[in-house]
């Protein structure tokens, strides 16, 4: 609870009581455990209640792979607990990046191959190297200030953390805290390249990726030419394929919208109608397909001017304004569509109401002869004739027993 560690150092030939204090024990990278080989930096005290030697420890570091795996294992379950290595926090890479930091090494074979793989995959890029000392003394504190120096200044879209293969304690810079919660902090994507394959450090673990190696690195960070050109015409398919589904189901949707809400009666007056949404369907169709070919020309014309040109860089802008278009299309086409829908639904309503099914809802009848003909005039149904009279739900038929003009005072009884 104090804080304070109390122990014993033994050997082959001794023993010594040992204190660390707290000011000490919080720059401790591992908890110290029994049985664990150590190298411990103080000086000798005297404890003289018991009159005993005791060495005031200041510095406290694990011996041996087993000591420093044990202060791996402790400091990434601290990190994990904390949220570090959440999944939820790892950010995605740029698509098209140009601005590129590195902090590595200025020197030796993996800054040279790591610059080589990234001018051949995509010629123009702009890449800043952070010159670190990327194992020993001072290391932890050069990797530091360059992902905090690239993180302020705003510049690159993505920053690689590099170093080749090694020993385990060659690696240990990317095992320390600061540099862990460094990669964590960096405003922008950070990908740890550190070692071969098989090699994992805590910076793999707080970093936004992990690639194997910092050649691998240099390949996924940027897309050559043709994946470039791919993602285009990928793209392009499906924003082709969306809005013609978009059409058909529009399209759909208005037809059954109209045959649900138009009663048999007025059916075919609706299906005239339906002809000029059609009709406007079809316009729309192929207004967006004339869209559609305009920008496969355009992007058609934009593939030749790479080839002869070689000008990857424009292509992250073209893909932007891709993007941009094809948000603005789907905008317009839906805005037309609910135009058209509008209209059919006016259409219907108008249709409903000339219906003379309508008519008869509001109480109204129509009055037939045995032939059919209508009935306008009291004069043209004679005495015991048989008439049949339409009502909104059902008929009546009827025999006429008095006949009473229009202007007659008389009244039915």
């Amino acid at each position: 609870a104090s804080g304070h560690y109390y122990f014993t150092l033994k050997d082959d030939g001794g023993q010594l009581r040992c204190v660390c204090f707290r000011n000490a024990a919080r720059l401790l990278r591992f908890k110290p455990q029994d049985g664990i080989a150590v190298l411990a930096r103080g000086r000798i005290d005297v404890y003289e209640p018991r009159g005993e030697y005791q060495l005031l420890v200041e510095t406290l570091e694990p011996q041996g792979l087993g000591a420093l795996q044990l202060a791996f294992e402790q400091l990434k379950k601290k990190l994990a607990e904390e949220g570090l290595f959440d999944p939820s926090r790892k950010r995605p890479l740029p698509r098209f990046p140009t601005r590129i930091g590195i902090v590595t090494s200025p020197t030796g074979a993996v800054i040279r191959d790591m610059l080589h793989i990234l001018r051949r995959r995509l010629p123009g890029l702009h890449i800043r190297v952070y010159p670190a000392q990327v194992q020993g003394a001072g290391s932890v504190e050069e990797v530091t200030a360059g992902l905090a120096w690239f993180s302020a200044s705003g510049w690159p879209e993505v920053v690689i953390v590099a170093r080749g293969g090694g020993s385990v304690e060659d690696l240990w810079t990317f095992n320390e805290e600061a540099v862990a919660r460094a990669i964590a902090a960096c405003a922008v994507p950070v990908i740890s390249a550190i070692g071969h394959e098989t090699d994992f450090t805590i910076a793999d673990f707080a970093a936004d990726l992990r690639a194997p190696t910092p050649s691998a690195a240099a390949e996924l960070v940027v897309r050559t030419r043709q994946e470039w050109l791919d993602s285009i015409e990928a793209a392009r398919a499906a924003l082709e394929r969306s809005v013609r589904y978009r059409l058909t189901d529009a399209a759909r949707r208005l037809h059954e919208q109209a045959v649900d809400r138009a009663g048999a009666s007025v059916s075919r007056a609706i299906g005239k109608r339906m002809q000029r949404v059609d009709d406007l369907d079809y316009r729309a169709r192929e207004a967006w397909r004339a869209r559609l070919e305009r920008a496969s020309r355009q992007w058609a014309s934009l593939e030749e001017r790479l080839r002869r040109l070689d000008l990857r860089l424009r292509l992250a802008d073209a893909l932007r304004r891709l993007d941009l278009a094809a948000r603005s299309a789907s905008q317009s086409i839906q805005k037309h569509l609910s135009a058209l829908q509008s209209k059919a639904e006016s259409l219907t309503v108008q249709l409903a109401h000339l219906s003379p099914l309508a008519i008869l809802e509001r109480g109204y009848a129509i009055v037939q002869r045995e032939d059919g003909s209508i009935v306008k005039d009291a004069a043209a149904a004679p005495l015991r004739s048989k008439l049949d009279v339409r009502l909104a739900r059902g008929r009546l038929k009827v025999s006429v027993t008095r006949s009473i003009p229009d202007g007659s005072s008389e009244l039915l009884s």
